[in-house]
This record gives C-alpha cells, sequence and structure tokens, in this order.
C-alpha cells in the first residue's frame, strides 16, 4: 500500500496545541505553524481502525492493556532495533514527560541535583526544576554541525553529587542519533558515580539512513541496571494525543519504586484508546514508517537545498535522525529576541525559540519537517525573503565554540 503524505489537512476546529497556542506563545494567531513536534501528516489507518472498532463496544469502562499489546513492542524493539527485552521489564506510563517527572520524584528528593545537557527539549528542565530539584547542565559541545557530550564537564558535575540523568537520545533538537561508543562513555561516568540514566527515546524510531538508533539499557547488563528508558508511538505514528508511553526498566529494585509512584498516582490504568492503537501500530506500523521515513528524507533534502540557494546565511544542521531540523541564524541575527521578532513579524513563521533549549541555543530557532511539501515550501520561502530584507544579515556572526 502506498500513503499519502503529500494531502494538507486542515487541523482547525481539532484543539491542535500548534494552532490553538499561536496567540499564547507567539503573540499572534495568523502565522504559519512549523513549531510543536507533531506531524501534520494523518495518523495510520490502522491505528485508526482499532481505535474505531473498540469504539464500537457500547462500555468504555476500566481496562487493562492486553498481553498482544506488550508482545507488539517486544516484537516492535526486536525487528526494528534488534534488542530483545524482556517482558517483566516493560511498565507503562502516560507520556514521556510525565514519565520523567514520575522518575525525578521516585529517585531523588528536594535539593538533589539532577543532569541534563542543554540545548536540550525544553520540558527537560520543567521536570526538574518546578519539583524542587536542582539543575545541573552539562552542555554540549558544538563541532562541525554537530553537537557532542563533553565528558570531562559531565565528570565534574557528576562528582558533585548528582543523583540522576536525564538523557535526550535521538537529541532534540540537534538530531544526533547518538553513536554506541558515545553512549558507552556516557554510562561509565554515570555508573561511576552512581548516577541513575532516565532515557528520553521517544523519537528512537525515527533515524535516517546511515545512522542507527542504540536503545541505552541495550549497552549490556551494567547499563541496563542503572537506568529507565521511555518510548513511545506517539512520534513515530503521529498519535500523541493517545498519551501511551512505555517505560523499560532492567533493574527489579527500580522497577517496584518506578510501580509505586505510577500507582500511588492512579495513572496506571491508561485509556483504552491508547492502548489499541499502540498495539496496531506497533504490528502493523513497518511498512507505514519506511515510507515516512522516505518522505521526510525528501522533505530535508528539499529544506537543506532551498536554503543554500536562497538563504544561505541560514545554516541548517542536517539532523541525523528525529523530523526536526536546528537552524542556525547566528550570521543573521544572533540575539534572540530580535530573531523572533523577524521570524514572527516578518516572515510570519511560528518555530520554537532556540533559547527555550537553553545552552548555547540563542541565534537558533527549530524547524518541524514533518508538513507535506508545499507547507514546507512555504514557510521556507517566508523565511528566505524575510532573512533577504534584514538590515542585520551582514552581521557578522558571534565567536563559535
Amino acid at each position: 500500500m502506498t500513503y499519502d503524505f503529500d494531502t494538507i489537512i486542515p487541523r482547525e476546529g481539532t484543539q491542535a496545541v500548534k494552532l490553538e497556542m499561536l496567540g499564547t506563545y507567539f503573540g499572534d494567531k495568523d502565522l504559519l505553524p512549523l513549531w510543536v513536534a507533531d506531524m501534520d501528516f494523518a495518523t495510520p489507518d490502522f491505528v485508526l481502525e482499532a481505535i474505531r472498532a473498540r469504539a464500537e463496544h457500547p462500555i468504555l469502562g476500566y481496562t487493562l492493556r492486553s498481553e498482544g499489546f506488550h508482545q507488539a513492542f517486544l516484537g516492535w524493539l526486536e525487528q526494528r532495533h534488534q534488542w530483545r527485552a524482556e517482558r517483566e521489564w516493560i511498565r507503562f506510563s502516560p507520556g514521556v514527560v510525565p514519565g520523567l517527572a514520575l522518575a525525578v520524584q521516585a529517585f531523588t528528593q528536594p535539593g538533589d541535583k539532577v543532569l541534563v545537557q542543554p540545548p536540550v527539549y525544553p520540558p527537560f528542565f520543567g521536570v526538574v526544576e518546578n519539583q524542587g530539584r536542582q539543575l545541573l547542565e552539562n552542555p554540549l559541545r558544538e563541532e562541525g554541525g554537530r553537537y557532542h557530550m563533553d565528558f570531562d564537564d559531565l565528570e565534574r558535575k557528576a562528582a558533585q553529587g548528582a543523583k540522576m540523568l536525564l538523557l535526550c537520545s535521538p537529541q532534540n533538537p540537534g538530531g544526533n542519533v547518538w553513536r554506541p561508543d558515545e553512549l558507552e562513555r556516557l554510562a561509565q561516568v554515570c555508573q561511576r558515580h552512581g548516577l541513575l540514566v532516565v532515557a528520553d527515546e521517544v523519537h528512537a524510531d525515527l533515524v535516517f539512513p546511515g545512522f542507527r538508533h542504540t536503545p541505552y539499557p541495550s549497552l549490556g547488563e551494567a547499563a541496563a541496571q542503572h537506568s529507565i528508558t521511555f518510548m513511545a508511538p506517539s512520534k513515530t505514528f503521529n498519535c500523541a494525543g493517545l498519551g501511551t508511553s512505555l517505560a523499560i526498566i532492567p533493574n527489579p529494585e527500580i522497577r517496584a519504586a518506578y510501580d509505586k509512584h505510577l500507582h500511588n498516582a492512579h495513572l496506571h490504568f491508561g485509556n483504552i484508546f491508547g492502548s489499541v492503537g499502540t498495539q496496531a501500530a506497533y504490528e502493523q506500523g513497518g511498512p507505514w514508517l519506511d515510507q515516512l521515513m522516505d518522505y521526510l528524507l525528501g522533505n530535508l533534502d528539499f529544506a537543506e537545498a532551498f536554503l543554500a540557494e536562497h538563504a544561505p546565511q541560514v545554516k541548517l544542521w542536517r539532523p541525523e535522525g528525529t523530523y526536526l531540523a536546528w537552524l542556525d541564524f547566528r550570521q543573521v541575527e544572533p540575539d534572540g529576541k530580535r530573531l523572533k521578532e523577524l521570524l514572527v513579524g516578518r516572515a510570519k513563521v511560528a518555530l520554537n525559540d532556540g533559547r527555550s533549549f537553553r545552552g548555547t541555543g540563542e541565534g537558533f530557532a527549530r524547524l518541524n519537517l514533518a508538513h507535506p511539501r508545499a507547507i514546507l515550501a512555504e514557510g521556507l520561502r517566508r523565511i528566505a525573503e524575510a532573512v533577504a530584507n534584514h538590515p542585520l544579515e551582514n552581521r557578522p556572526s558571534p565567536t563559535q565554540t
């Protein structure tokens, strides 16, 4: 079956965050929304059909996730990531970010230090700071249009008594698909200092040709025993609204502590449609995902070529995974506030502000590539036109580290 990713699907009236929150975040509702990380492609038919079939039953009462749900996920891990996990390791989470928050609650105390690696997905900061924990930053180093972990700094920060490290893998917003040697070195530092690694691997399935995602606990027994890994169908199959994710917890003591917090908050039931939709996605989603990645690769190539021709001052960091492009506007406008004014006021596009990712995010913006190509082309056209007319376009870029 051939799937359609070109049709433009109106989302007005669906309470879509990327539309409803434009005024709140940007002060302007009349923008082309290229920001929130969900896709503007139809959720796969097999996911929707599974949900419709369950909705035909007249009772939507308390339900459990079936054994088929768990086996579908385990089979997906083995098929797509060449890793065989154990059934007893798998636990439910009502979402990856809620899972991160639960992990912080369960395994740290107020005042404890938690490491993050900015620039990174903004909720990483909130799940630490909003719960009264102390944020320690281990900034990623920029080199050759790619981020690299600073292991010397990590060693120093870990030695300051950190309890946990939040790992973003693949990395958002830079698009890194961390190599096994990078993850192994990270694991060694964390094991040496007794850090629990909590990995957000929600983009694990979205990897471009030439790269391969390595699940953190697949590194070996030592890594598995000091980790919690969150995965979900939400990004892969454009079903974030189902609120269904999975936690992989090989260590039985860590698993028991996680269970306690999940059950204390009465979050363990999940929802009926999330369960059946997730099972259908992992049972039937391979061919759809393959076609999606072909289309996303085409969008990435198109965006890179378009900017190179029409706005060469804007540097696109070519992602190894995710459907997110990290755009470097520092040769155009290194000041983050003025850059936002340029993109919103002149280009009339909504991109994620690089400053919200902290670290070296100033002068960057994150572009969502997962749109029909006509929408992406219009967004890029607007950006190029705004850049060409920007009075500071020839300002020298700041010294880069």
